[in-house]
């Protein structure tokens, strides 16, 4: 069973009203996105808030946005931001992420989104919601993402390595350019099994596509992962 909670160096994220639990995924993609000059930055499908409140920690100057469908979820995200050193300039929004029209756009979209399509429902229906496509198709996902964000803005989410080509193909139809590409391994030897995606609204620069390694070995972590998510776990 997952703890009730995850201890980061500089907050906690509690997450037993949560779906999805704090994950690797997560955590990389709140230390891989591009943040530089953002100042109003949004999560999508923010669960328990940890990724807003990584951006939070890594901006000084950004004000961030959760929207999150679950309402125990979203709840639980904002007790979460409350207590975070930065709660002051986050905000956590119960709400449908296709409904949501907020008064100014975003120059940053975030978002560790439900990613399962053909394989077996959750008997638990939060869990389903957190975990399937169903409630956010990747589509509509990216059309409002570029809705709300800024010319030039970027959304950057995490995905298996599998759907690549469908969410490129998604975002090209609606006007966002894949800038920036990371394969995630675990370990040298084993094949990807999830991507990092970064998409520009508006002409992007040119695409740079990297590999990332998160374990030399079963138990430990590789330097380029190290120096990423130092400034978040406990025990690096």
């Amino acid at each position: 069973m997952a703890n009730s909670y995850f201890r980061f160096k500089q907050f906690i994220i509690n997450q037993d009203r949560c779906a999805m639990k704090v994950g690797t995924d997560g955590c990389l993609l709140g230390a891989w996105a591009d943040l530089s000059d953002s100042r109003n930055i949004l999560d999508v499908g923010c669960g328990s808030g940890l990724i807003a409140i990584m951006a939070a920690q890594r901006c000084p100057e950004a004000a961030i946005k959760g929207v999150e469908l679950d309402k125990d979820a979203a709840l639980q995200a904002q007790e979460n931001a409350e207590l975070s050193p930065w709660s002051e300039r986050i905000k956590i929004i119960h709400e449908d992420f296709l409904q949501y029209s907020p008064d100014k756009k975003f120059d940053t979209i975030l978002s560790n989104p439900p990613y399962f399509t053909d394989s077996m429902k959750c008997p638990d229906d939060k869990r389903t919601k957190a975990r399937h496509d169903d409630s956010l198709a990747s589509g509509d996902l990216l059309s409002h993402a570029h809705e709300l964000l800024l010319d030039g803005g970027k959304i950057s989410v995490v995905i298996p390595k599998d759907q690549k080509d469908v969410w490129c193909n998604q975002a090209d139809a609606v006007g966002l350019h894949l800038t920036r590409v990371t394969y995630i391994h675990t370990r040298q030897s084993v094949a990807p099994k999830r991507v990092l995606l970064e998409f520009t609204k508006g002409n992007g620069n040119i695409l740079i596509e990297t590999n990332f390694i998160l374990e030399n070995e079963p138990g430990k972590y590789s330097e380029e992962a190290v120096k990423l998510l130092q400034p978040f776990y406990l025990k690096l």
